[in-house]
């Protein structure tokens, strides 16, 4: 009996060695330990973005066609050239020009990577407001106006860049000499608290004169003295012309009102001549937006340096009349102009 009990003993000892040896080997002993299996890697989350993600915040001035159409097109051509790798802000300003500056301010103590400024009060508040974050305009016509550069040669040099709605001048005056041949006075529309505007009527004005025009200019300061102002152009004027206004550009039921059907408005973009004008020659917002849009993911995600951009502008543009009011004043557009479609 005793025997059998230390038999039973003896193997329950080897049984508890050779296991002790066993688990020495896996910690690195000297027998081979068994190859560890990798574990399947974790399913990559399809919605998280390729790279870094990049705060920017677009101010416009005010809700019209043409500024809607700039944003459009920079919100997509950024998306398509940084998908899931922007986070963009856009906020209106309601056509008030001290909002703007609460907009941009926003956007310069929230850190975002760059800011667009959809018309010329944004881009004043944000080239005032940061000379460090990189601020792209559109929808500017002359960048040394807005800024106040002089001698202004199409690169601003600093942290602003951007692209220009400005459609030659010289062939808008000629646009109106097609139209009205024998007309004696033009009559020139604006709103005077806009630099940009005062900068296209004067040079409409030096290229009308010198076709044989007798000009007159007719600033109003806000919507308060727009209808007294645009009377009186009608009344001593054969012709209008409004420029690309911000000002105007809200208020064409005010001019359409009292120029349907008495007197012809020739406009600076399309967007006023479908509200109150005859002809224009006009670009496409949406492209300028794109390309602003461009060189927005240019700066973003390849260092682009801002200082060097010059000022882009429209590839092309293109002559259109406004059937209705051309039909109320009794006239045929010239050969080579589109209808602008109104809804």
């Amino acid at each position: 009996m005793k025997k059998k009990i230390l038999a039973l003993f003896l193997t329950a000892l080897m049984v508890m060695s050779l296991a002790a040896c066993g688990g020495n080997a896996s910690q690195g002993g000297d027998a081979p330990a068994a190859p560890a299996q990798n574990e399947p890697a974790a399913p990559a989350d399809a919605n998280e973005p390729a790279g870094e993600v990049y705060k920017v915040g677009i101010c416009q001035l005010a809700p019209h066609p043409a500024l809607d159409a700039a944003t459009e097109g920079f919100i997509d051509a950024l998306n398509e050239k940084l998908p899931g790798q922007v986070d963009i802000d856009p906020q209106n300003a309601a056509g008030d020009t001290p909002t703007c500056a609460t907009i941009i301010n926003g956007f310069v103590s929230g850190g975002v990577d760059l800011i667009m400024a959809n018309a010329t009060a944004p881009l004043q508040a944000a080239a005032s407001a940061t000379a460090d974050i990189p601020v792209l305009g559109t929808s500017i016509t002359e960048y040394g106006v807005a800024l106040g550069i002089e001698g202004f040669t199409g690169t601003v040099g600093s942290n602003v860049s951007g692209t220009s709605d400005l459609a030659p001048l010289d062939q808008q005056a000629e646009m109106i000499k097609e139209w009205y041949p024998d007309a004696k006075t033009v009559g020139l529309i604006y709103c005077s608290a806009e630099p940009n505007s005062q900068y296209q009527v004067d040079n409409v004005q030096s290229y009308l004169e010198s076709m044989g025009y007798t000009c007159t200019q007719y600033p109003f300061s806000d919507t308060n003295d727009m209808a007294s102002v645009v009377q009186n152009a009608v009344d001593n004027s054969d012709v209008l012309y409004v420029p690309t206004d911000n000002t105007a550009a809200n208020n064409t039921g005010i001019i359409d009102n009292i120029c349907r059907g008495v007197k012809p408005v020739f406009a600076g973009e399309e967007g006023i001549c479908g509200g109150c004008g005859v002809a224009t020659l006009s670009i496409s917002y949406y492209d300028i937006g794109y390309k602003t849009g461009e060189m927005a993911a240019d700066i973003l995600a390849n260092g682009a340096d801002i200082t060097t951009m010059p000022i882009e502008y429209a590839p092309q543009f293109t002559k259109k009349y406004n059937p209705a009011t051309c039909e109320a004043l009794g006239l045929t557009a010239p050969e080579g102009y589109e209808a602008i479609v109104t809804e």
